[in-house]
């Protein structure tokens, strides 16, 4: 019989409850497989950053827009708008519609020529030729060509043929378009223009001011102009004709130039915006780099009487009646720049002149380009221009040219995006379908009709798209530099704003006399967290204040609850004297007095260390209230005293009641039902057990409590002897909780901190950011190279709301100078100070749940705060909530768990929690009731910890308390790892090594088809998903380099290399700031996910295969077939003397009989998925044509053997008539002819 022992027991116990997550392990299905996943991007909004080229299709109605990262977008009506990047990512310089052909041309930074077609949704690239010693200036396609003309720095003319994409052997050259007696270069090409009325003469504008019109047919000059002097102001940047052949040229001086093609100089010169200064002379004015000339005919009543009287009577008299006419056209110049070089205040404009009138249209921006939209594309008519589209460096702008005063048209795109930079961003895909009605109807409310812009409707609008109906609503939350959220609906592939909130409402700002220190953007959003079903909203600002906003469908009158978070500091970083305060060194530290109570009292704080700005909150306690829109209304404003505290973190349970918040020195917690403070604490406190609180009433100094970041290795100067260190910190944690730390162990800390050379910290600081790198094993722990923490605590150091926040008492807190961690550390604050605290624990992540955080009672579920650090710790910090019916009279109490749970490498970046089938465990929330009708009501709702709760569950519940073994899985994610821990056993079941050398960048656990999944953006631009609980790779892709994103780091181009990193012969940028880029970069629900492509620009992406496959039905189609307009018809005066439109056989001009081009100019590129997909269909069409000959050639046998059969018969009859003659012939040879 075996023999019982206790420890036997005990055994048999462990292994029981170690071995119940690999039973569990085997019974969780995972539905979730690589094929699901496919990774694209779907819908790009926003405005185009940094703008370079715009193209018009006047029969399609669609714009096109280039900028300088080689993104191209292609706009119409609403919903109908592509994107596609070339592959060189170069910028767009030039962008040329094939007019009513479904295709564009573009010209590239590189010298790269790209033909792109957009018949199906998504543009694809056909062709591409890179001109290989000549670059690209300028671009002109005719009307209805298949060639188009390429200009160049050199001077030169090249001709393309847009079906082969292949040069044709017809060249323009440079010394041929010249004098032969100009004894210079002409510079680049600038212009190219066919003439209206004679399609074989193009303009051809040169950057020195020559201008020369070049006979096609005579491939010769047959006009040259230039002004003659040779002056730098004589070079032209822009030239144009009108409808009836007369040329107008623009120059660098601000100068117009009207020529009429039979003499060298021009007809007319004038400076539009120049004036004459006292002593006679013309102010100096600014280029002129864009020009168009178009003419309106306003005799609508004599021109509809002339077409009512018949063709031949029009062609008659149009000619007499043409000098008529021309009194009553309106001939409209529009150009950008020319403006005088002093008026600083108007250098961006667009001027329009009508006759003898003159509009300068004042821009925000400057201008990049602009182009005139007519109503007929034919040059040789009237074109009757009703638009202007301008394209600004961070707007686009459409002027209505047919009503009085030129005003705007109302802009229907989202390209506001950029209107404050974007800080952050929050993508709730699948959220309640209320929200969006909700927030359009206050938005709605607090936006007023806009004035002053054009009654008319979008002229851009063409393409076609039908909403998809889609099963799911989405939102897209901004936060802007100048404190405003914006809410956008993002559902089905669109993006319209919803509603706007303005952090800067809140405040009221003033200055002081004094110079102070403030930040660039004080009201900047740093984060954002909404509860959508309760409708609460958190901001951070950079201070470090927090504001909780509450939404309301009503105006409503009220005060706004402010409270003060005391500055929590390590007592070893204070270089100055003692606090006074019973000689007690103050974790919290407060810098309130009695003179300063009034303002506290009134919501006021100092924005800088000089008391140089104040904001006050307005509407605070005691001031009487403030009126709030309705929409989200301020309920709670958390004051950051002292210095800054960056918000790292931020978190709201509605059910709980809480909101919690993490940064650099450490986590808050606010009970925002009663409006209190909860709870400051210190990285280094979490780690204390909770004996160590304020219900155990003696302190045990000699138990000290090690923080996993604390055993780290010093350098020689962080050893200091046995007796600096060592002793310093004896006398600490030896010391009576009131002594001053002056005295012993502050004293003897502070000297051993300033002692450490700057070497020695170099050092340091090389060992933290290359860890990654080398892994090296951890050094022995000996006496002179350990430090370790020890912590005493005030035995009321709990703060409990309902006791006045001036008699808080203090927690005291010392850290071990300069800690280090042996593993991954990476800094990640963009400030450049960090580098000295590289180390330094602070909170990274926060997550609220109803969790098992206790070995010892497995059985209850207990609401937890878990806490992720800085350096991989994973702490938790439990939570008594009072009864429902006392909630709001009793105090919230937490404790710590007393040291972390496990810990991970690198910072922690997600804590999720999943049941025991692996389902996700939705966050807990508490419905929202508008209560600003009924206070009473208000008052009757209170949150539980489990009514509210399940109502807020979507997916599967956590079993109950009877179910044996684990009960939950909690997922977490760092930059270097994942793992899954089962609770309560708290056994890690699964692990995932996601990176060596790199690190996340960001991380989320997402919903798919019904099932979790693990999805991390790594720092090599690959986006990595695995499954849960196993985190078996699911996928593993490069989609997106971090170097597109760098534009938010601050340290981009301005990183430190240390020196000492030569040692191991590593150059690494010390301070990579890639925390920006996090807040940016979201995933959601249902595999959806966004990040800010550009400043100005929002990109979403899927990584669900079943979205990718239902997105083409969502896009809206670019290409419809059009009638293309007729072209005007020439009178008979015009065609009788030669005086109209000649057509032009350029097929004849540019085939193959102008021989073979140089093959050094130009080299072809062929097309991707398109260019197979035209080989394709071109096969097919040559398998028909084929087919087709073969039918040919069967019906020509057929009728060559038909032929054959009839000359057989032709043939027979002709010998049957022979020997007919022939027997006549023989019956009458022998008689006379009287015998007939």
């Amino acid at each position: 019989m075996k023999k019982f022992t206790f420890k036997g027991v005990l055994d048999g116990f462990r292994s029981s409850v170690q071995a119940a997550p690999r039973g569990t392990e085997q019974e969780i299905q995972e539905t979730l497989r690589p094929d699901h996943f496919q990774i694209k991007k779907t819908f790009r909004h926003g405005f185009p950053f940094s703008p370079t080229a715009l193209a018009w299709d006047p029969i399609q109605k669609l714009l096109a827009i280039g900028d300088k990262g080689g993104n191209l977008r292609i706009l119409g009506g609403p919903g109908v708008d592509a994107h596609v990047r070339h592959e060189s990512c170069e910028a767009v310089l030039h962008a040329r519609f094939l007019i009513n052909e479904g295709a564009l041309v573009t010209a590239t930074a590189d010298d790269q020529l790209h033909l792109w077609t957009f018949r199906q949704k998504s543009p694809q690239r056909l062709h591409s030729l890179k001109f290989q010693r000549e670059r690209i200036t300028c671009l002109h396609l005719p009307l209805a060509s298949k060639w188009i003309h390429v200009g160049t720095e050199r001077g030169n003319v090249h001709v393309v043929n847009i079906e082969t994409f292949a040069l044709s052997g017809y060249v323009i050259n440079w010394n041929k378009a010249i004098e032969v007696t100009r004894p210079n270069h002409p510079g680049a090409v600038v212009e190219i223009c066919d003439n209206p009325l004679d399609a074989s003469k193009l303009l051809i504008a040169f950057e020195t001011g020559l201008v020369v019109v070049w006979d096609l047919r005579a491939r010769a000059a047959e006009w040259r102009g230039a002004l003659g002097s040779g002056a730098p102001g004589e070079g032209v940047r822009a030239a144009a004709w009108q409808h009836d052949g007369k040329l107008m040229t623009a120059h660098v001086d601000g100068a117009l130039a009207t020529w009429s093609t039979r003499a060298a100089r021009p007809v007319s010169w004038s400076y539009p915006h120049a004036k004459a200064n006292k002593e006679g002379k013309l102010e100096p004015c600014k280029p002129i780099l864009r020009l168009e000339w178009k003419t309106s005919r306003t005799g609508n009543d004599i021109m509809k009487t002339i077409q009512n009287l018949g063709d031949t009577v029009q062609n008659m008299i149009e000619e007499d009646t043409q000098t008529d006419l021309d009194c009553s056209d309106e001939s409209l110049v529009i150009f950008s720049g020319g403006l005088p070089t002093d008026k600083a205040g108007r250098t961006h404009s667009i001027t329009v002149l009508n006759g003898k009138s003159t509009t300068v249209l004042e821009m925000e921006h400057s201008v990049v380009d602009f182009v005139t939209l007519c109503e007929t594309p034919h040059t040789a008519d009237y074109q009757e221009p009703y638009a202007i589209v301008v394209l600004l460096q961070n707007d686009l702008v459409v002027i209505d040219l047919q009503s009085p005063g030129y005003p705007c048209f109302e802009n229907p795109y989202p390209m506001d995006i950029h209107e404050s930079p974007v800080t952050c961003c929050s993508y709730f895909a699948d959220c309640p379908s209320d929200l969006i009605p909700a927030f359009y109807s206050v938005g709605r409310q607090g936006n007023k009709k806009a004035t002053g812009f054009s009654e008319k409707l979008w002229p851009i609008n063409g393409g076609e798209w039908a909403p998809a109906s889609c099963s799911y609503s989405e939102i897209i939350l901004t936060g802007h530099a100048d404190g405003s959220v914006k809410f956008w609906d993002a559902s089905a592939g669109t993006l319209q704003i919803l509603y706007k909130l303005k952090c800067s409402k809140v405040f009221e700002r003033r200055s002081s006399g004094s110079v102070c220190y403030e930040e660039e953007s004080p009201l900047a959003i740093q984060q954002a967290a909404l509860c959508a079903e309760s409708r609460r909203l958190g901001v951070a600002l950079p201070h470090g204040h927090v504001v909780l906003f509450k939404f309301r469908k009503n105006e409503t009158h009220g005060e706004t609850q402010v409270i003060e978070i005391p500055m929590i500091t390590d007592s070893l970083e204070e270089e100055g004297s003692p606090e006074a305060e019973g000689g007690r060194s103050m974790s919290f530290s407060r810098a309130g007095d009695a003179g300063e109570g009034e303002s506290r009292r009134s919501g006021v704080w100092s924005g800088g260390g000089g008391g140089g700005a104040w904001v006050r909150v307005r509407g605070a306690d005691g001031t009487g209230g403030a009126r709030r829109a309705p929409g989200f209304q301020p309920a709670l404003v958390a004051l950051q005293q002292g210095a800054p505290h960056p918000v790292t973190t931020l978190t709201i349970n509605s059910s709980y009641g809480l909101m919690a918040w993490g940064g650099e020195r450490g986590v808050v917690v606010v009970d925002i039902s009663r409006r209190v403070l909860v709870a400051a604490l210190a990285p280094a406190a979490l780690y204390h057990p909770p004996d160590a609180w304020p219900h155990a009433r003696h302190h045990r100094h000699n138990d000290r409590q090690r923080s996993p970041s604390l055993d780290q290795m010093n350098g020689p100067g962080g050893s200091g002897g046995g007796s600096g260190a060592g002793g310093g910190g004896a006398s600490a944690g030896s010391a009576a909780p009131g002594a001053a730390p002056g005295a012993g162990g502050g004293a003897g800390s502070t000297r051993v901190r300033r002692s450490r050379s700057q070497g020695t910290r170099k050092l340091h600081k090389c060992l933290s950011t290359a860890s990654d790198v080398y892994a090296a094993p951890p050094a022995p722990q000996h006496s002179l190279l350990t430090t370790r923490q020890y912590c005493s605590f005030d035995r009321n150091h709990l703060i409990e709301p309902t006791v006045p926040q001036t008699s808080m008492d203090y927690l005291h807190i010392m850290q071990p100078n300069d800690k280090l961690d042996s593993s991954f550390s990476r800094s990640r604050s963009s400030s450049m100070s960090s580098l000295e605290n590289i180390s330094q624990e602070g909170i990274q992540c926060l997550a609220f749940a109803d969790s098992y955080t206790k070995k010892s009672d497995p059985t209850t579920l207990l609401p937890t705060l878990w806490i992720g650090t800085t350096l991989g710790s994973v702490l938790t910090m439990m939570i008594n909530l009072p009864e429902a019916d006392l909630r709001h009279t009793q105090p919230v109490v937490v404790s710590t768990s007393g040291g972390p749970i496990f810990r991970l490498k690198g910072s922690i970046l997600t804590m999720s929690f999943l049941d025991c089938n692996g389902a996700l465990i939705p966050y807990s929330y508490e419905s929202w009731k508008d209560d600003s009708k009924d206070v009473r009501e208000r008052r009757e709702r209170t949150p539980t910890k489990q009514s509210s709760s399940s109502s807020g569950s979507r997916m599967s519940p956590t079993p109950g308390t009877d179910a044996a073994g684990d009960r939950q899985f909690v997922v977490v994610a760092s930059e270097k790892q994942a793992r899954v821990v089962a609770l309560p056993s708290q056994n890690c079941v699964y692990r995932q090594q996601i990176v060596d050398t790199d690190f996340v960048v960001k991380a989320e656990t997402v919903s798919l088809k019904d099932s979790v999944c693990l999805v991390n953006y790594l720092s090599t631009g690959h986006l990595v998903a695995y499954s849960l609980p196993s985190l078996r790779p699911l996928v593993d892709v490069d989609f997106l380099p971090l170097s597109e994103l760098s534009f938010q780091t601050q340290s981009k181009q301005r990183g430190i290399v240390d020196p000492m990193l030569s040692i191991w012969g590593q150059q690494l940028i010390v301070n990579e700031d890639t925390d920006q880029i996090a807040k940016t970069f979201c995933f959601s629900n249902r595999g959806h996910g966004l990040f800010l492509a550009s400043p100005t620009e929002i990109q979403k992406f899927t990584i669900d295969a079943e979205f990718c496959q239902q997105l083409n039905e969502m896009l809206g189609e670019l290409f419809l077939p059009r009638d293309m307009p007729e072209p005007p018809k020439e009178s008979f005066f015009r065609g009788l003397f030669g005086g109209g439109a000649r057509p032009l056989d350029r097929e004849e001009l540019f085939g193959e009989s102008s021989g073979k081009p140089s093959r050094a100019v130009a080299k072809h590129i062929p097309g991707g998925s398109a260019q197979l997909d035209q080989l394709g269909a071109r096969a097919s069409t040559a398998a028909s044509e084929v087919a087709r000959a073969h039918m040919l050639v069967v019906e020509r046998g057929d009728k060559l053997s038909q032929l054959e059969e009839r000359t057989e018969r032709m043939h027979s009859q002709a010998a049957e008539f022979s020997s007919s003659a022939h027997q006549l012939m023989l019956k009458y040879k022998d008689k006379k002819w009287y015998q007939l």
